[in-house]
């Protein structure tokens, strides 16, 4: 399954269709302020534990114990590379009757919410997401395991992705 481009721009260039009468969805990945705001996060979470586990232990203990700093300083190292992984896999794709959602690095999980089967669609964006410029798109629909969301997205177009979705939805349902 083709779900984006290798060099990280957020779209497929040249995947190969899934059917003659079916065209390969256009991805689109996620803004960087995403993986900005994750990895500051854990700097300052793991940066703080760094300081408490070396810099204590060594004033109390003697300077030997500065050691324990090493694991969370590994742990920052691993988190940086594990946050940037689970960034790039993040996409969705608007198709023609659903919403197409992909994710996940071990994992890989798409989650196809159809426009006429959703209830709800939210921009919701707390306070350290609002200091980065960021949004999320919660989508509800009336089976709870279909439920969806888009973090990180840039204000404006979470807001034009609800009035879309909300717009698509609205038509799909009265069809129905």
């Amino acid at each position: 399954m083709e779900t984006g481009s290798p060099d990280g721009t957020g779209t497929a260039g040249s995947a190969h269709a899934t059917g003659p009468s079916r065209e390969e969805p256009e991805w689109t990945g996620l803004p960087p302020g995403l993986l900005h705001m994750r990895r500051l996060l854990l700097v300052v979470w793991l940066g703080l534990l760094t300081l408490a586990a070396g810099v204590l232990p060594a004033l109390f203990l003697g300077p030997a114990w500065s050691a324990l700093a090493l694991p969370p300083l590994a742990l920052l190292a691993w988190g940086w590379s594990m946050l940037a992984r689970n960034w790039r896999s993040w996409r969705y794709a608007e198709r023609a009757d659903d919403l197409l959602i992909s994710r996940g690095v071990l994992w890989r999980e798409e989650t196809v919410v159809p426009y006429g089967r959703m209830q709800l669609v939210e921009v919701t964006s707390g306070p350290v997401e609002r200091h980065f410029g960021l949004a999320s798109v919660q989508l509800h629909t009336a089976a709870a395991a279909t439920d969806a969301t888009i973090p990180g997205l840039d204000p404006a177009e979470a807001e034009r992705l609800r009035d879309r979705l909300t717009e698509l939805g609205e038509a799909r349902s009265a069809g129905l």
